[in-house]
């Protein structure tokens, strides 16, 4: 296998091939066989379980799939890889961004970027933010991006290119539902192969036994959130009618006024079906990079030799999302870790349905390619801006988090009642 190449990537791009794809075959970390926990969804009641499962013909069988990692939540952590390549300085592609840093109240917010918010260039956080003083939307560059389309895509290329690989829907702006939808190219996704639905089991055992309170010596939420509760009804919050609020704020189970609702107490033994895990046999990632899509993306006035340069930077960012997740590992959430069982490896998926070829795909390789690419594309006319994109949150966006703030901390004494 030989590394991919810029020359390669580039005639891949411009027609060679439909796709570069990666499918990594994983193993729980406690091997085959081992349990792992995918994300739950809000079922019916009657449901079985909380979980997507269904059945995909892997190979020459069919077999009962989990999903463990949406193709949304895998575009998300690919987003973080490249933003931690971009911090690390081996990445350089622009990387707007929202810096609460200077703002009191708001600050441990740090500094937001495209790379994290969920509508990527187009969210409401960057159109309540101000770029040298004017509101975004209304800036030079904010206006270039409003304007921006499939068909001439100059703009989203100079400003947010990974807006391009990941996808991304101007719903929130001028236009409204009619801004511009830029098609996802970048598509990746987890799945548990052979699921057999589990179960788990929870218990406490207070250690100092505290047992169910009379109804007529109950405890109350106190009026200050720090003290959390108390006996004496003067100290509580009140409800109408003057009347102390019982303890709430505990375990789901439980009547309100109980130990159980402030964190004491035992727990008895039980049994969840609904999100008790499952076991498989291993995993599979699938990502696919499209050069289908990123074909269709057009640049009005570019050189024909431009907009294949800028497809193919586009698409060098789509292969070092690929090479940095893989050495963020896979660790999807609370007891799902997955490790891979062979190296990363990638193919180019020819349209004349003859073999794929295998290319190496490594973190030194792809930050390599991004440079090149960066500067091949420059060189041809369409060029990644390089100052720093930095904004600021408007002051209306700063009292909104304030106000909200305020309302969620309130909301924690009062929300159970």
């Amino acid at each position: 296998m030989t590394e991919l190449t810029y020359e390669r990537l580039r005639d891949a791009v411009s027609g060679g091939a439909v796709a570069l794809r990666s499918i990594l075959r994983l193993q729980p970390t406690d091997g085959e066989g081992g349990k792992v926990f995918p994300p739950t969804y809000d079922v019916p009641n009657t449901a079985e379980h909380k979980y997507a499962v269904e059945e995909r013909q892997i190979g020459d069988r069919v077999s009962t799939t989990v999903l463990l990692d949406s193709v949304a939540s895998q575009a998300n952590r690919a987003e973080l890889a490249l933003l931690e390549g971009w911090e690390a300085d081996e990445l350089a592609f622009p990387v707007p961004f929202v810096d609460f840093s200077g703002e009191e109240g708001v600050n441990d917010l740090g500094r937001l970027t495209v790379l994290e918010a969920p509508h990527r260039l187009a969210d409401a956080i960057f159109r309540d933010s101000l770029l040298d003083g004017t509101l975004f939307r209304l800036s030079d560059i904010g206006k270039a991006i409003t304007d921006a389309q499939p068909r001439n895509a100059a703009a989203m290329f100079r400003y947010a290119p990974t807006g391009l690989l990941f996808g991304q829907w101007d719903s929130t702006g001028p236009k409204g539902g009619l801004g511009a939808k830029f098609q996802r190219a970048y598509v990746s996704e987890v799945v548990g192969l052979d699921a057999k639905i589990g179960t788990k089991v929870r218990s406490r055992i207070d250690p100092l036994q505290i047992e169910k309170l009379p109804a007529d010596q109950i405890a109350y939420n106190h009026s200050d959130p720090g003290q959390v509760w108390t006996f004496e009804s003067h100290d509580a919050v009140q409800l109408k009618g003057g009347k102390p609020e019982p303890a709430s704020r505990g375990s789901e189970s439980g009547t309100a006024g109980q130990p159980s609702k402030i964190n004491h107490g035992n727990i008895a033994p039980s049994i969840d079906g609904l999100a008790g895990g499952v076991t498989i046999s291993s995993a599979r990632q699938t990502t696919v990079i499209s050069f289908a899509a990123l074909r269709r993306l057009k640049f009005a006035n570019a050189s024909r030799e431009a907009a294949v340069a800028a497809r193919a930077a586009v698409a060098a960012l789509g292969v070092a999302a690929i090479a940095y997740s893989y050495e963020m590992d896979l660790d999807l959430r609370s007891r799902c870790l997955l490790v891979p069982v062979h190296p990363l490896s990638a193919e180019l998926v020819l349209r004349d349905g003859s073999e794929p070829q295998a290319v190496g795909i490594g973190r030194a390789t792809s930050a390599e390619l991004v440079e090149r690419a960066a500067r091949e594309a420059a060189a041809a006319g369409l060029g990644w801006a390089t100052d720093e994109i930095r904004l600021v949150p408007a002051p209306k966006l700063v009292e909104l988090l304030r106000r909200s703030r305020e309302v969620s901390a309130r909301e924690d004494v009062t929300e159970a009642a």
